[in-house]
């Protein structure tokens, strides 16, 4: 008796050994310092403070082109970015002014919750008030926001194609972009808040309908899908802000990565975790995907033709698929084993290192006060071209408290619902 005492004393100390490495060996997979992160933290902050002092209460900040600041109106698809980057600054400073400047926003942007006109309120409600909900006490107010606008976005989802509609008008008859991926994190959480599983019922139905029909063989992701709004076949597969129809256009492919990402983290079903898997392999293999690791705008553009109208700017990088993907892969490191999350959690570090150069982190009081640059919009629509953007700026700043957490000891989530 003793014997197998012993033996399976040794077997204990073997397992906890291993354990104990295991958790050593994540710790020590982090190469980028809390001294760089906690500095571009810090260069952030007093930039994105800047461009406040450039602001009137009512704007909502956008970009910044030919030495003039762009604001629109709070039902434009970018005006959560703004107030949520300033929360993410208040949670990795404690810097109360941030918190203060994000109120100012968020008073002009919550009739929002009502717009019933748009897929966009993930980007537009989620990313402030679910980061103020989550930072804040005042959480009886924004619970009210939170949940009108969920209620809002789910009256645009219907049964038949089982999606939730994206644009409205033509020449669509039924659109559906993978865009609409990033979305699905606001009803998941709002149906935590209000224990309604409506909400998550209508998000697991758009992210299937979207994993059989908005993909290729080789998990390239179409921009458009539009629907026979009818029988819900499918009509065509269409790009609006990508190359050409059949090409991978970059924030594109970052969207998908981070939208099955957050599926698998809220639903634990394996598909979700294989998709997003599939996703990032196809994004980190591609051929035509740079060594520092920001995509040009589209990964097939090189093959356009000397004649077509976007030559002349086929070469343009976008920084904002960058800050997506990064931020997207830190949190799928989480949930993958062995060399393959330390692959993913490698090239976060890297774009992260790469956005933070000076080749695309604006210097103090430059770039009219935007984190980052060289992002690109549209060129489709010949706008946001080669310019700074909002979300750029917020997915670049959650990427870098994502990584201060993991310094932190923590997980990369903070639910706003524990």
């Amino acid at each position: 008796m003793k014997k197998y005492n012993l033996i399976f004393g040794f077997i204990f100390i073997f397992l906890s050994a291993s354990f104990n490495m295991h958790a050593q060996t994540k710790k020590n997979d982090l190469t980028l310092s809390k001294t760089f992160i906690n500095q571009n933290l810090a260069d952030a902050t007093l930039q994105i403070k800047y461009l406040d002092s450039q602001l009137k209460p009512e704007d909502i900040p956008t970009t910044y082109k030919d030495g003039k600041h762009v604001n629109w109106e709070s039902s434009w698809w970018c005006s959560g970015f703004y107030p949520g980057t300033l929360l993410y600054l208040y949670e990795a400073s404690n810097d109360k002014a941030l918190l203060d400047m994000a109120k100012v926003k968020l008073k002009y942007l919550e009739k929002e919750k009502y717009n019933k006109g748009t897929h966009d309120l993930g980007f537009m409600l989620f990313c402030s008030f679910g980061n103020a909900w989550r930072l804040t006490d005042d959480s009886s107010a924004y619970k009210e926001v939170l949940t009108t606008g969920a209620e809002s976005l789910a009256s645009r989802f219907k049964p038949i194609p089982a999606t939730i509609r994206s644009w409205d008008g033509k020449p669509w008859n039924y659109p559906v972009i993978i865009d609409n991926m990033m979305n699905l994190e606001f009803l998941f959480q709002v149906s935590k808040i209000t224990g309604n599983p409506k909400y998550k019922d209508i998000a697991v139905t758009h992210a299937n309908t979207t994993t059989k029909n908005a993909f290729r063989p080789d998990f390239s992701s179409y921009h458009v899908v539009d629907y026979n709004a009818e029988d819900g076949t499918v009509i065509a597969k269409k790009t609006a802000q990508g190359a050409f129809d059949e090409s991978a256009w970059a924030r594109g492919q970052a969207w998908g990565l981070y939208g099955y990402t957050v599926m698998y983290r809220e639903t634990k079903d394996k598909k979700y975790l294989e998709q997003a898997k599939n996703i990032a392999s196809f994004y980190l293999n591609h051929p035509n995907l740079p060594e520092d690791l920001v995509p040009y705008w589209d990964f097939d553009q090189n093959k356009l033709a000397s004649d077509n109208k976007y030559y002349s700017k086929k070469d343009l990088r976008d920084a904002s698929a960058a800050a997506i993907a990064a931020s997207a892969l830190l949190e799928l490191a989480q949930y993958s084993k062995g060399k393959e999350g330390k692959s993913y959690l490698a090239k976060a570090e890297k774009m992260i290192q790469t956005l933070s150069s000076n080749e695309y982190k604006a210097a103090s009081k430059e770039n009219g006060g935007y984190i980052l640059q060289h992002s690109v919009g549209s060129i489709p629509h010949n706008t946001e071209i080669d310019v700074p953007l909002t979300y750029a700026d917020y997915y670049y700043v959650e990427a870098l408290v994502r990584y201060k957490r993991l310094l932190d000891g923590e997980k990369v989530i903070k639910s706003i619902i524990d």
